[in-house]
């Protein structure tokens, strides 16, 4: 038994994790109000983020990571980066969603204590996050660095866009938005699925430069896809009034935006990749 896995400053920042993951979600269910797409989200994400961390921390406290067949330092470097992230995301969506003012009665209460705890859950995870990255010069763990770290990202946002794509047939310029959304995820899942299974030695060229090269062209893809997105999308059309939540016209400003996101992510990832590489 290593108690180490429980004391340590990584550990106890898991531990915080997986009670207040715990606490957000069992309020919530206690309220029985959690309907709908977003709803179902958030309860997944804390779920699914209590589950996982529980596991990661029962496999250190009694040793048998060793055993599984992958790269347990950056698995566990690119899961808490995507908690943190799916946990900050469900922190904004369901107060939003489902806290209502003024907010008065019990089950508001509950709910107000459980985004609270969601907040505190992601903080907990980008504590853990900044603990287990590397240091400059220790590139041991790509997906703990600061481009492996970037790798996740990049692949959140992607699924963040695909979530919010409705009407995009209509015209050929949006069509190879779309494209560009789904090359640049497929590859970037392809590259951290490869670092963790540890496969990264059988690709016959030089790693870095190759990350080097397909973040160049992600950047270049990214980049007229800012530019396409909402010359086509907002071509013609104003915003409609009342826009709610499942506005046409408010996906689209959000795909934008994320895009936005994902191009500064793709040019920072190629600034430190090519930092790794050639300084």
């Amino acid at each position: 038994v290593n108690l180490r896995a429980l004391t340590s400053w990584v550990g106890i920042a898991r531990l915080f994790a997986v009670v207040l993951s715990c606490l957000a979600f069992s309020l919530v269910a206690s309220t029985g109000h959690f309907e709908g797409p977003y709803g179902t989200w958030c309860m997944f994400t804390w779920c699914f983020c209590f589950i996982v961390t529980l596991l990661v921390l029962l496999l250190e406290l009694l040793e048998l990571y060793p055993m599984l067949p992958l790269s347990w330092d950056d698995f566990t470097s690119a899961f808490s980066m995507l908690a943190a992230l799916m946990v900050f995301t469900s922190s904004v969506v369901f107060p939003s969603t489902f806290i209502s003012s003024p907010c008065s009665s019990n089950q508001c209460a509950r709910q107000a204590v459980a985004t609270t705890a969601s907040c505190l859950c992601f903080l907990a995870y980008a504590v853990e996050v900044s603990l287990t990255r590397a240091k400059p010069g220790d590139v041991s763990s790509f997906l703990s660095t600061v481009p492996g770290l970037l790798k996740v990202f990049e692949a959140y946002v992607a699924c963040l866009i695909f979530s919010l794509l409705d009407e995009y047939n209509r015209e050929p310029g949006l069509m190879w938005c779309v494209a560009v959304y789904s090359i640049c995820f497929i590859f970037t899942l392809l590259i951290i699925i490869f670092t963790i299974g540890r496969c990264l030695t059988y690709i016959p060229c030089p790693l870095e430069k190759m990350l080097v090269g397909y973040n160049f062209l992600a950047m270049l893809m990214y980049f007229t896809a800012t530019v396409l997105w909402p010359l086509y999308s907002f071509r013609g059309q104003s915003r409609p009034d009342p826009c709610g939540p499942k506005c046409p016209w408010n996906k689209h400003l959000g795909v934008t935006f994320l895009t936005i996101f994902n191009l500064i992510a793709y040019l920072v990832d190629l600034v430190y990749s090519s930092r790794m590489v050639f300084v």
